[in-house]
This record gives C-alpha cells, sequence and structure tokens, in this order.
C-alpha cells in the first residue's frame, strides 16, 4: 500500500470482547468468545481488544486462548496504569503474533478528583510510568485519557505528549460518557494535531460512546479531523447506551466515498454473519430499524418505495443488501436435499463448520424440514446460530410435552439431561411457558429472576421459527439465553435453560474491578 493510499486508511479496533461485554448480561463463555474473535478476524478487522485481563481469570484466559490463535489481527488487552494490571496483560497477550497493550487513566477533573482522588501531576506521572513499563513488554502500546473529551485541552495534550515520548504508538481519545457532539469533538482531534509537537509519532484514535446517539457522528468527524482509529464494537454493544457500532462506521465510509474519501479492511459481506453471532451469543435482540443490520434496514412497506425500488433500487438504498452479507429471503433447501447442497448452502452464508458441526447441524435441518413447508436462508441461520449458543452446556433439554387451552390448566412434563443424568419433572403453571419453566426450576433449584422473556419469528408465516431469548438474574449477574424452535415453548425452555448453563459457569467467576475507558 503507498504511503498516500495508507494515509487514508482507517484502522478498525473492535472492542466487542471487552467493552461489548460490559454490558449488563452480555457475558460470554471462553468458546463464544474464541468464536467471535475468529469472526473479526474473517471480516479483516485490524486489532481485537480481547478483554480486560487482570478483571477475572476468565478473561486472562479468554485474552490468551484468542491470542494463541489469532494470526492476522492484533490481539489487544486493556490494563490500568498500574504495574499489576501491564503484568496480567503482558502475560495474556504474549503468545499473540502481534500483542498491543493498552493502558487508560482519567484525565478530565471531575474523574481525576473523584474517581482517582489524584492530583493533575500524579495523574501525569502515571502516564509517564505506565506507558514506560508496558514498553518494556511489547512495542505497540496504546495509551488512552479516560474522559478526554471533557478533559482540559493544556493538560491532556502534556499527557499525549508524554504518553508518547514514552513509547506508546497510539493515542486513544475516549468520550466515555457520550457527552461530545460531531463539531467539538472534531475541534479536539485538530487542537491535539496542532499543538502536540510529536503527534506525527502516533496514529490518532477515537472511543466513542452513544449516550446521546452520536458515538457513529463522533467518530467519522474525528476521522475527517485527522483520526485514523476507530475503536467500535458489532451492533454497538456495549455499557449503558453502547459503543459506536463497526458496521455503521465501515459502511458509511463505503457509502460515501464522496465526502469520506477513507478506506477499511473490513469485509463489508460478512457484516451479517457477525451482527448475527453477537446476537445469537449475547442474547441482545438487534432492533428491526436498527441501521445496516436491522430486520427492516432493506425492508420497503410504502406503496411509492416498493415502486421506487422495482424501477431502480437506488431510488431508496443507498447500499445493496449483498453488501453487507444479506441475501434475500428465498427457498434454498427442503426435506430432499442433500449434505453437500447443505453444505454449500452454509458456506454460502458465511458458515464454514468443522465436519461434525456439519452433520450435526444437518440433522437438525432434516428435523426442520420435517416441521416447516419452506426453509429459508434466515432459517438456517437461526439453526446454526442455535447450536453455537449451546456449546458445552451442561444442561440439555431431552423431551417436552405441553397440555393447555381453556379447559384444563397448563402442564408440562420436562426431561432433561444434566451432567449425563437423565431426569424428569412434571408441573403446572399459569401458563404453558410457566409450567414448563416451573419445571426447569424443580430440576435445577435456584433463586435466579426472570428478568426478560421475549419472542420473535425468524421468518414469516404460522410455520415460522420462533427465536426466543430469556435474560436471567440471580446475585447481580445475568445472562441471557437464546435459542430457536417451530415450537415457541420448546424455543423457550431451551433458551431458559441456555441461560441457566451461562449462569452456572458465572457462578464460579469472581466479580471483576471497575472498568470503563
Amino acid at each position: 500500500m503507498s504511503t498516500a493510499k495508507e494515509s487514508q486508511r482507517v484502522i478498525i479496533f473492535d472492542t466487542t470482547l471487552r467493552d461489548g461485554e460490559q454490558s449488563p448480561g452480555a457475558s460470554m463463555n471462553l468458546e463464544e468468545k474464541i468464536r467471535i474473535a475468529e469472526t473479526l478476524e474473517e471480516m479483516g478487522v485490524d486489532i481485537i481488544e480481547a478483554g480486560f485481563p487482570i478483571a477475572s481469570p476468565g478473561d486472562f484466559e479468554s485474552v490468551r486462548e484468542i491470542a494463541k490463535l489469532v494470526k492476522n489481527s492484533v490481539v489487544c488487552g486493556l490494563a490500568r496504569a498500574t504495574r499489576n494490571d501491564i503484568d496480567r496483560c503482558a502475560e495474556a497477550i504474549r503468545p499473540a503474533k502481534r500483542g498491543r497493550i493498552h493502558t487508560f487513566i482519567s484525565t478530565s477533573p471531575l474523574h481525576m478528583k473523584h474517581k482517582l482522588q489524584m492530583d493533575p501531576e500524579r495523574v501525569h506521572e502515571a502516564v509517564i510510568d505506565s506507558v514506560t513499563y508496558a514498553r518494556r513488554f511489547t512495542d505497540d502500546v496504546e495509551w488512552s485519557g479516560e474522559d478526554g473529551s471533557r478533559s482540559d485541552h493544556d493538560f491532556l495534550c502534556r499527557c499525549i505528549e508524554s504518553a508518547i515520548k514514552a513509547g506508546a504508538r497510539t493515542i486513544n481519545i475516549p468520550d466515555t460518557v457520550g457527552y461530545a457532539i460531531p463539531d467539538e469533538f472534531a475541534a479536539l482531534i485538530r487542537t491535539i494535531i496542532n499543538r502536540v509537537p510529536n503527534i506525527d509519532k502516533a496514529i490518532i484514535s477515537v472511543h466513542c460512546h452513544n449516550d446521546l446517539g452520536l458515538a457513529v457522528a463522533n467518530s467519522l468527524a474525528a476521522v475527517d479531523a485527522g483520526a485514523r482509529q476507530i475503536e467500535c464494537t458489532i451492533n454497538g454493544l456495549g455499557e449503558r447506551a453502547g459503543n459506536a457500532a463497526m458496521e455503521e462506521i465501515v459502511m458509511a465510509l463505503r457509502t460515501r466515498q464522496d465526502r469520506m474519501p477513507f478506506v477499511s479492511n473490513v469485509k463489508t459481506e460478512n457484516i451479517m454473519k457477525a451482527s448475527r453471532l453477537v446476537s445469537a451469543v449475547t442474547g441482545f435482540v438487534v432492533q428491526p430499524n436498527k441501521a445496516i443490520v436491522g430486520a427492516n434496514a432493506f425492508a420497503h412497506e410504502a406503496g411509492i418505495h416498493q415502486d421506487g425500488v422495482l424501477k431502480h433500487a437506488a431510488t431508496y438504498e443507498i447500499m445493496t443488501p449483498e453488501s453487507v452479507g444479506l441475501s434475500a429471503s428465498k427457498i434454498v433447501l427442503g426435506k430432499h436435499s442433500g449434505r453437500h447442497a447443505f453444505r454449500e448452502k452454509l458456506k454460502e452464508l458465511g458458515y464454514d463448520l468443522g465436519d461434525n458441526a456439519v452433520e450435526d447441524a444437518f440433522v437438525r435441518f432434516k428435523e426442520l424440514a420435517d416441521k416447516k413447508k419452506d426453509v429459508f436462508n434466515e432459517d438456517l441461520m437461526a439453526l446454526v446460530d442455535d447450536e453455537v449458543v449451546r456449546v458445552n452446556d451442561r444442561v440439555h433439554v431431552i423431551g417436552l410435552d405441553i397440555h393447555c387451552g381453556t379447559k384444563t390448566p397448563p402442564k408440562a412434563e420436562l426431561e432433561l439431561e444434566i451432567d449425563g443424568v437423565m431426569k424428569s419433572c412434571k408441573a403446572t403453571g399459569d401458563g404453558p411457558v410457566d409450567a414448563a419453566f416451573n419445571c426447569v426450576k424443580a430440576l435445577i433449584p435456584h433463586e435466579a429472576r426472570l428478568q426478560l422473556y421475549q419472542v420473535m419469528a425468524v421468518t414469516q408465516g404460522t410455520d415460522a421459527q420462533a427465536e426466543v431469548t430469556v435474560r436471567l438474574e440471580e446475585n447481580g449477574k445475568t445472562t441471557n439465553g437464546q435459542a430457536a424452535d417451530t415450537d415457541t415453548i420448546v424455543a423457550s425452555v431451551k433458551a431458559y435453560v441456555n441461560a441457566l448453563n451461562k449462569l452456572l459457569v458465572k457462578r464460579a467467576k469472581t466479580e471483576p474491578p471497575a472498568m470503563t475507558a
């Protein structure tokens, strides 16, 4: 790549596995994180922030395992400005072909006074010490001034200059609380470029939160002002209102080359696959009107719009569905289809599964084809995603029988396999779902409260698969479960059990220390 082209390249730093996981209930297990990391690398993401190694043994393990597997993307770990954090991070990323330590400390007056209880001089010293120490382990060190958008400009520029002098190659300016507006944030980036004498020795990054719905707008404004790295997440996942959504950023850059002549390495055709995977793993359903990846993003119901699109797609579509990996919903397979056609269709949809996984999915496809007259691409995607969320579960749904209606009280008979042992139960409830859930509670005693129960149809029609999301909370810990089935009650029980499986794992985890950035 030439120098001119390189100056127009925007580095995509994905923090779905770190900042995204800070969303309440969005915790992921090791297998899920690895699958997401592999998908991000396949997409062409430049840097994968795999976690916060000192937060818990689970976070350390996930960063270390991802560091072993990923070959093309840089694997990054987060660390506060302390030697213990940096040591733990360095150990976690050590196996990586290319590893980065991302260290941060607050620089705003509000954070320094009330959060850190440190004066500016001590913070400045900590910046120098942390970056200098991190450089002992890798030459790829990123420094962030937390709450950068609300920091005093003179002090922020002083910290940036010192961080670069100490060896930071990337300087990140976070809008930690989503407070900035685009022209203000762009002005801050220009101020840094104009006032920090050694800024040419580092790449300017931005990390914008979406509290005012401006994360993507602020990120793009910063790029226009000179930033060349954007920190973002799939589906905009993240704490509070979330982060800048990667899919919106890369498609904005691709679509509006006339105003933003910048490029990224992301293969946009993989966007839908990544979006669905993150949704399936976290249980966070994408809203229908979400830009780029929402179910209605390419839907046209108004007659005028339909007429225009039929005559010329560009009348109401500024990008093609295929450009984000969305194929038209059409019948692709039936109950007479063979393994070869099934495998090829999965590849077409962006799934590259091993032989055993394909065989398992094929068996479930045959079961689905017997129940459903028409099998759509979305059905196959839901089927494979459902396999993903149930990897290594301790509890499996074996059988379910429901009796309900207007004449008899709802009754459920449930059979579960728990750690290899078959157990069954009968229970009643206020409705079929309540009766089935009561069975689960009887077989797996727990005090978890049901916080969310959500049902969505994967496709149209009365024989559509139901995709159910369940959120459970126990002692401050939340987990999401998700499952799909043509029978809504079966999908509900599978989702509930999936959430319980995650809760069983989470019970053993230690609580992470406070973090943000």
